[in-house]
């Protein structure tokens, strides 16, 4: 998830601060982190026993319903920290994020603009890695979105709302494809049509989680959706607290969460790597989050559940290389491009990374199995 928007702004992050019910005396404001669809600053307060706070502007061109999204948000986080409080764990502010109200008790402030503006408590001694690097750190990935799927498996009540309608229906995605190629809207298809073949070619397969899901064969949870290693904190020894980023929390099946934390950090090479040779599945990094997720989860996953795991690696590496190809045949709309033709190197990257799990596949599966 990468597109992007213009926010116009007119109000300070001061003037926003002022709106929420903080402790202490602001100190500073200023901007952290480097996420590409939320703007967000870091608020730093005077007094030593404040807290600090992340306030953060909502991007409501892609997140449309913000009251409905801060209400995912809250259910999950409170019960995460009830679950938390019943098993008798220490430190609970690092464990979950923390929403705060605004001073008239809302989830969010609505500007003058029609920004939508939110605020946590800053979790302290806490960091993340953008990138998998060795096994161990695979493994914590794997244990923190397991450790997450285990204590939200409960959740009472209706189910989430999805704020992002189709997110990962693949059979809309490859239904969307389709209709791309036969429009072929600026011209592009001749030099892709071979990379068109090799998505085609393989459609049918990558219904099937939509399908056993419609059949009832496997149950939908709730899933983060957003499985990126950096967004897993991680304290001073390099042991979990938390996942962050909860917007895309949401109802879903259990093999996305998997497939996209082995899509992004399990590759040997980049997402948009123009040299080929560079991507790859790392088997060891693959294993070793297999491993941490299922150390977690294999007590609540059903047996057809767990079966499905390794394939969510090639159904998530699949879908993206659907993505890219068809914003590249419509003109790059919308994912930001950097140079001409940079959906085009995004998908075959991502093409060759779903290559090298096809050949890697009994092995994966045996991973799966063996945990």
């Amino acid at each position: 998830m990468n597109s992007y928007y213009q926010i116009i702004i007119a109000m300070t992050p001061e003037q926003i601060t002022n709106q929420f019910s903080i402790d202490g005396t602001v100190a500073t404001i200023k901007p952290f982190g480097n996420g590409l669809i939320n703007t967000t600053y870091k608020v730093r307060t005077s007094e030593s026993d404040a807290p600090n706070y992340l306030l953060q502007i909502i991007n409501h061109h892609i997140f449309q319903n913000v009251p409905e999204l801060t209400r995912n948000i809250e259910r999950v986080t409170s019960h995460i920290r009830e679950k938390l409080e019943a098993q008798g764990a220490g430190d609970i502010d690092r464990r979950v994020l923390t929403p705060v109200k605004t001073n008239d008790g809302e989830g969010f402030y609505k500007d003058d603009e029609g920004n939508y503006w939110r605020m946590f408590l800053f979790i302290e001694g806490a960091h993340s890695y953008d990138q998998l690097t060795n096994v161990k750190q695979a493994e914590a990935g794997g244990r923190a979105f397991g450790q997450f799927q285990k204590l939200v498996s409960d959740l009472p009540g209706d189910p989430l709302y999805p704020v992002i309608p189709g997110f990962h229906d693949t059979e809309m995605r490859i239904k969307n494809f389709k209709e791309r190629v036969n429009e072929n809207p600026v011209g592009r298809l001749e030099e892709v049509q071979q990379d068109v073949n090799f998505l085609l070619e393989r459609s049918d397969e990558y219904k099937k989680i939509i399908q056993m899901g419609r059949e009832g064969k496997i149950p939908q949870r709730i899933v983060h959706q957003d499985t990126k290693f950096n967004n897993v904190l991680l304290d001073e020894n390099d042991e979990v607290l938390c996942v962050i980023d909860l917007d895309t929390v949401m109802p879903g099946y259990v093999c996305y969460d998997i497939g996209d934390a082995i899509r992004n950090g399990a590759n040997t090479g980049k997402e948009d790597d123009p040299n080929l040779d560079n991507v790859g599945i790392d088997m060891e990094l693959f294993e070793g989050f297999i491993k941490g997720f299922l150390q977690e989860t294999r007590d609540i996953l059903s047996a057809e559940e767990k079966a499905t795991l390794a394939f969510g690696a090639k159904l998530l590496t699949y879908e993206q290389t659907v993505r890219f190809l068809d914003d590249y045949l419509n003109g790059d709309k919308y994912y930001k491009i950097e140079y001409a033709n940079h959906n085009l190197v995004r998908a075959r990257a991502q093409m060759k990374l779903l290559q090298t799990m096809e050949e890697n596949w009994n092995a994966m599966q045996r991973i799966v199995e063996e945990q």
